[in-house]
């Protein structure tokens, strides 16, 4: 396992595979604003810091996933952190084969450019995580409809040299209770899996629900992390 590459998430996807949607300079860097607030800094240098209040100040609120203690940045505020969880799927046979049946699920099919609004919409409505009018670019997402409504739906959001990150897994509240929020991370998992790298997620560490089914699905915690909102002062 690369604890760098994990423990560095977002800087190793800004600086690397994802950069095209990145904003910033070589010392801290942030997703475009019509993708989500997540940032990352290179180290935590008084130089890294000023160039991650800058960002902040010039487009506003970020959002830090890091090991350990929120930190305080010059310039900007701390507006509200919380604790994370960060998962890895351990490859267990049982997992695995789940993994493979959901693959040949037909009720689920890949969602593209057309499918963008109504994702944001489901998005928007059931709150898993920063989802923007651009995140649908940031990987493979998969869907299930129904009457022709977006009823669920998962993806992938950062991606680095050995893993992907499971998420926007959210079911419409009408369509909970029916396990489709599991089965589509499978889907997802499937497709990572397939492309050779390992499949990860966060949660946070009071949400009991999302973690016991990510466990179900065979992830494992692999560390807590930190989630810190900062904003431009007012």
């Amino acid at each position: 396992m690369d604890n760098a590459e994990l423990d560095h998430l977002i800087w190793t996807a800004l600086s690397g595979e994802q950069a095209r949607f990145a904003l910033g300079t070589q010392n801290a860097r942030r997703f475009h604003p019509e993708i989500g607030p997540l940032a990352a800094v290179r180290d935590f240098s008084a130089e890294s810091l000023a160039d991650f209040a800058a960002l902040a100040n010039a487009h506003g609120p970020l959002a830090l996933m890091q090991p350990g203690e929120p930190v305080e940045v010059p310039g900007i505020d701390l507006v509200k952190s919380a604790l994370g969880v960060q998962m890895i799927f351990a490859g267990e046979t049982a997992a695995l084969e789940a993994i493979a049946e959901a693959a040949r699920d037909s009720r689920i099919a890949p969602l593209d450019r057309q499918d963008h609004a109504e994702m944001l919409e489901l998005a928007t409505l059931t709150q898993p995580g920063p989802f923007g009018t651009r995140t649908g670019e940031l990987g493979d997402f998969w869907g299930i409809k129904e009457g022709g409504r977006l009823l669920a739906m998962a993806g992938q959001r950062t991606r680095t040299g050995n893993f992907i990150e499971v998420s926007a897994v959210c079911a419409h509240p009408d369509a909970r209770g029916r396990g489709l929020a599991g089965l589509l991370s499978r889907r997802v998992a499937a497709d990572i899996l397939d492309g050779g790298r390992t499949p990860i997620l966060h949660s946070y560490a009071d949400n009991e629900a999302a973690l016991s089914l990510y466990r179900k699905l065979g992830f494992v915690e692999r560390a807590r992390v930190s989630l810190t909102i900062y904003a431009p002062r007012s």
